[in-house]
């Protein structure tokens, strides 16, 4: 039977196989901008143009679009020329990582005049996770407008690969026809939270046709890793295998097959038969912390612990004229990173074994798996594309392990893809509880600060030690206190992993901190913003928490700098009074800061290389590959800067471990920072290295000679950069430069940001609705203020998701319930506000530029709890803040006095609690 389409204005054949979805169909016709992001007609990164009308194409069965017109976002552009769409987004910077971008463009293309005019409704279909949509509307609006173009843009300014992104080209980890004899892995998981297997029969999944191979603990490596990536490689607690004989939680991995097709590695899964020895589990941190609970691993349950002490915590509460103690929990929540984790795996011609993967770090993923499998480091060549979302859970060595495994005992290429319910399962944010003891004179000076902290790491330390210490540190780094008591352990328990996740365990205990400090302030009668500027450091003032290598960061005007604007913004904004839904609404208003150091103290290395090529352009070097923090075009500007020439003469080269010695990757907004010094480093030295050889070739001065786009004028002698290639080439001596920047010789400093919102409630529902919005960012040196806008605006989007909304559930037996993105309720473009951001003045020097995106999700939670309190008279101290837990308190006591339309201010200082 005969199957045809046009396809893109081509006629295809080729029939579908049975069941198989548009989705699939397309990527297998080289159709790569049809994306993967839930495969439940959720995201809407799959959309495409069936006959004219956006589809979710992972929805509709291939065989329906027998005889039609298909249209991909490959497909949208005409005659040269892009869509007036893809121009629009491509100028309006409307993307960060880029993966949900087809999706969106295939979607604002089908809308017509009218449809666009609401575009929280004719966009609520699709899931963006980096931009919090604000530039997605900005390009969606001009294009309406007919504004494609900025005038005022330059070359400069616009993204690097942006016309790629729109159109569909940037490849991803999985964009790439899968090689001949693929084979694909599948993961048997654990039903139980703690087991012994005692036996698994393969014979049922043998008897699979196109099953090759069961691999199961016999056939792992013995060596126990973590599955984190640091530079330092003892950071994290060595207490995991590929595959396990014993199970720590429900959803770890038992046993891998691998056949031709992922159906029959289904298949064969669900013929496993595993028998299980039950063992006794550990619920929770306070249990693992009791005398008679299990242990989760052989040395115990605690995968680390710390302890700061400053002055004396007994004098201090003595001196104060308010003490107030409270407890606060957040919760689990999930990156819900649009790509979710891969990785193919197959040996080349040359007999290394090619590892291409969903990873920040290619460098430490190779020293990893050679570790593991007690390979040298030269027969792993290890490659990452663009990368469709991050926040730190690609961070960890999740799909790469097993698919080496794989690929050595078949001797094929592999391939293995998470679904979105296995990422739910894979790693997740670590939920704290923590006790709060604060204290004041009067006037709002802090006397002292107690913090009793609790992480659940879950069945792995992976991160579990530099999260709580980062937590415990940062968010006590901007206080003027002198006596502090930090006491806070990571502990094991038989619930799903916990992972590095955006702000490193700052935000979690900054919703305790600055939720109590906003409580000190209604007990005191200080308004928040003057009770912050007493009990915050001064310019020039160390903090109190010193890092892992006895450091001490030192505050400079960032801190004033933030509260400033906020105070700025919040009288503009209190001057319009907002409109709202009806009478009876709660209107509040909060504020909240944090502060970051400036560089991880992980030893982090970043490493970059410049070359002048034959064509007398620059190959550019660097480590770790793009995905959303656009250091892509950072680093090519910079070194267009550093070069004398233009962004387009600038080729730039990441992500693959054979282009440099070593580079720890990206994390922390490291590309920004220590990334872009090692590129203007290396650029530099490259410069001098042309002018000294320039020089040397035309007898000229050194101090003569001056670098232009093409070519090095000696003394008024032009001297093509070609020939001088040439010369280099001919002698042996090529024009190159390396550098390599060391984050433990950077110059420590804070970084600050502070989150203003007013929202309101309605006391009927327990609905929030989000009125206004200002961040104030203390970025340093902003390279590019349109993308860290853009970065800003997506953090304060994942705050309120992860604050009002995203909660990972699981069962009584610690299995995960959340399946999909339906039940775990990301932001939409409707849930988002637009986020006035302003930036504190840098000093315009390169190596004072700070991280900007990274930082800029922690204060959302304490924000938004805190204008809660303002509107309800309640304090807020368990994550999430849903509308069901927020009616229900409400219902439990309405505060004496409230009154609709304006903040509160309760009778009793601290005001009513909630109960964890």
């Amino acid at each position: 039977m005969t199957f045809s389409l046009l396809l893109n204005g081509r006629p295809a054949s080729g029939r579908p196989r049975p069941g198989q979805c548009l989705r699939t169909y397309l990527r297998e016709q080289g159709c790569f901008g049809v994306k993967k992001g839930c495969d439940s007609g959720d995201c809407g990164a799959c959309t495409v143009h069936v006959d004219g009308m956006s589809v979710h194409s992972c929805l509709y069965p291939a065989l329906r679009a027998e005889g039609r017109s298909v249209t991909t976002v490959e497909g949208l552009a005409r005659d040269g020329a892009l869509h007036p769409v893809q121009q629009a987004f491509a100028t309006a910077h409307a993307f960060q990582c880029g993966f949900c971008t087809p999706g969106f463009v295939m979607t604002a293309a089908a809308l017509d005049h009218g449809q666009g005019t609401d575009l929280t409704e004719s966009l609520k279909g699709n899931v963006c996770r980096c931009t919090g949509y604000q530039s997605i509307a900005r390009a969606v609006q001009a294009c309406r407008e007919g504004r494609t173009t900025d005038e005022q843009l330059t070359a400069a300014d616009t993204v690097v690969g942006a016309e790629d992104v729109v159109t569909g080209r940037a490849r991803f980890t999985l964009d790439r026809p899968e090689p001949a004899g693929l084979l694909h892995i599948r993961l048997l998981r654990s039903e139980h939270p703690h087991a012994r297997i005692t036996g698994i029969d393969p014979t049922g999944a043998l008897a699979v046709p196109g099953v090759h191979a069961v691999l199961t603990h016999r056939d792992a490596p013995a060596l126990r890793f973590s599955t984190a990536l640091h530079e330092r490689a003892d950071a994290d607690p060595a207490d995991t295998r590929v595959l396990d004989d014993v199970v720590r939680h429900a959803g770890q991995r038992v046993a891998a097959v691998v056949a031709d097709s992922e159906a029959a590695a289904e298949e064969g899964c669900r013929r496993l038969r595993v028998t299980y020895q039950p063992l006794p589990v550990v619920t929770g941190p306070e249990h693992a912390l009791s005398a008679d609970a299990p242990h989760v691993h052989p040395g115990g349950n605690i995968a680390d612990e710390v302890h700061i002490g400053i002055g004396d915590i007994d004098t201090g509460l003595a001196e104060a004229d308010h003490v107030l103690e409270e407890t606060f929990r957040t919760h689990r929540v999930q990156h819900a990173a649009l790509e979710t984790h891969a990785t193919l795996a197959w040996q080349d011609d040359e007999g290394r074994l090619r590892v291409h993967t969903t990873t920040q770090a290619p460098h430490l993923t190779r020293r990893r798996l050679a570790e593991v499998f007690g390979l040298s480091p030269d027969r792993l060549h290890v490659t990452a594309a663009r990368l469709g979302g991050a926040f730190g859970g690609k961070q960890e060595m999740l799909t790469e392990d097993v698919a080496v495994l794989a690929a050595l005992r078949t001797g094929r290429p592999v391939k293995l893809e998470y679904t979105r319910a296995e990422e739910f399962t894979a790693t997740t944010r670590h939920p704290f509880r923590v006790r709060v003891k604060i204290a004041a004179r009067s006037d709002g000076t802090l006397t002292a600060l107690r913090l009793h902290v609790l992480s659940d790491t879950g069945a792995y330390g992976n991160h579990a030690p530099d999260v709580l210490r980062h937590g415990c540190a940062n968010a006590v780094n901007l206080y003027r206190c002198p006596n502090m008591q930090i006491d806070g352990w990571a502990l094991y328990t038989h619930n799903v992993p916990a992972g590095a996740f955006r702000g490193y365990g700052a935000g979690q205990i900054a919703f305790a901190v600055e939720s109590a400090l906003d409580e000190l302030a209604h007990a005191t009668g200080l308004d928040p913003l003057a009770l912050r500027r007493r009990a915050y450091l001064r310019p020039g003032q160390s903090a109190p928490a010193v890092t892992a290598d006895g450091l001490g960061p030192v505050a400079d005007h960032g801190i004033t700098g933030c509260l400033d604007l906020i105070e700025d913004a919040r009288a503009h904004h209190r001057a319009a009074p907002p409109a709202l839904p009806g009478p009876s609404w709660l209107v509040g208003e909060g504020m909240a800061v944090t502060v970051t150091p400036t560089a991880p103290n992980d030893g982090h290395l970043a490493q970059a290389s410049a070359t002048l090529r034959a064509d007398g352009t620059y190959d550019l070097r660097t480590g770790a590959p793009e995905f959303g923090s656009q250091a892509t075009t950072v680093h090519r500007r910079i070194a267009a800067t550093a070069l004398a020439t233009t962004v387009d003469r600038v080729h730039l080269r990441q992500g693959d471990t054979d282009l440099l010695a070593h580079d720890t990757g990206g994390f922390v907004s490291t590309g920004s920072t220590l990334a872009a010094r090692a590129v203007h480093d290396a650029c530099r030295r490259l410069h001098s290295a042309v002018l000294d050889a320039a020089a040397a070739h035309t007898g000229t001065a050194p101090d003569d000679c001056r670098l232009n786009q093409d070519t090095v004028d000696c003394g008024g002698r032009p001297l093509p950069l070609t020939s001088l290639y040439e010369t280099a080439h001919q002698t042996g001596r090529p024009l190159t430069a390396t550098a390599t920047c060391d984050a433990t010789a950077v110059t420590l400093g804070l970084t600050a940001n502070a989150q203003w919102i007013r929202l309101a409630v309605d006391p009927a529902t327990g609905l929030v609705i989000l009125l206004d919005s200002v961040h104030a960012g203390d970025a340093g040196t902003v390279l590019d203020a349109r993308q860290l806008r853009g970065q800003i605006e997506g953090a304060v989007a994942q705050g309120i998701g992860t604050t009002l909304t995203e909660d990972l559930r699981t069962d009584h037996r610690g299995r995960v319930t959340t399946q999909d993105l339906r039940t775990y309720p990301v932001p939409h473009i409707a849930d988002v506000p637009r986020t006035d951001v302003r930036f504190v003045p840098g000093t315009g020097e390169l190596h004072c530029a700070k991280p900007g995106s990274e930082a800029a999700f922690n204060p959302i939670a304490p924000a938004l709890a805190n204008a809660l309190r303002d509107a309800t008279g309640i304090r807020f101290t368990t994550l999430p803040l849903r509308p069901d837990t927020l009616w229900a308190r409400l219902r439990l006591k309405e505060p004496a006095c409230a009154r609709p339309g304006v903040g509160r201010r309760p009778t009793l200082p601290g005001g009513e609690r909630q109960e964890p």
